[in-house]
C-alpha cells in the first residue's frame, strides 16, 4: 500500500514536471517566432524600398537618356532589351 502512494505521489509529480516544461517550451517557441515575424517584416519593408528607390532612378535614367521621342520608359526598356539580345545573340554566332 506505501508503495502504492509513493506511485501515485511520483506520477503526479511528473505530470507537474512535464506540464512546466510544456509551458516553458511554448512560451519559447513563441518568443522566437514574433522575433522571426518582426524581423523577417523588417527585413521585406527594406527590401521594397531599396528595391522601389532602384527601379525610380532607373526609370528616372532611361526617362533623360535612353527615351527615344515620344517612346515611353516601358517601351524603351523593351526596345533596349531586344538590343541586347541581338547583340548577344550576334556575339555568338561570330564565335562559332
Amino acid at each position: 500500500m506505501a508503495k502504492s502512494k509513493l506511485v501515485k505521489a511520483n506520477q503526479k509529480i511528473a505530470k507537474e514536471v512535464v506540464g512546466g516544461c510544456k509551458k516553458i517550451e511554448t512560451g519559447v517557441v513563441d518568443g522566437y517566432k514574433r522575433i522571426e515575424s518582426g524581423a523577417v517584416g523588417s527585413y521585406k519593408k527594406i527590401e521594397t524600398a531599396a528595391v522601389g528607390g532602384f527601379n525610380k532612378i532607373a526609370d528616372k535614367f532611361v526617362d533623360l537618356y535612353l527615351t527615344k521621342e515620344g517612346e515611353s520608359v516601358e517601351e524603351a526598356r523593351t526596345r533596349l532589351t531586344e538590343e541586347q539580345n541581338n547583340r548577344k545573340a550576334s556575339g555568338k554566332a561570330g564565335n562559332r
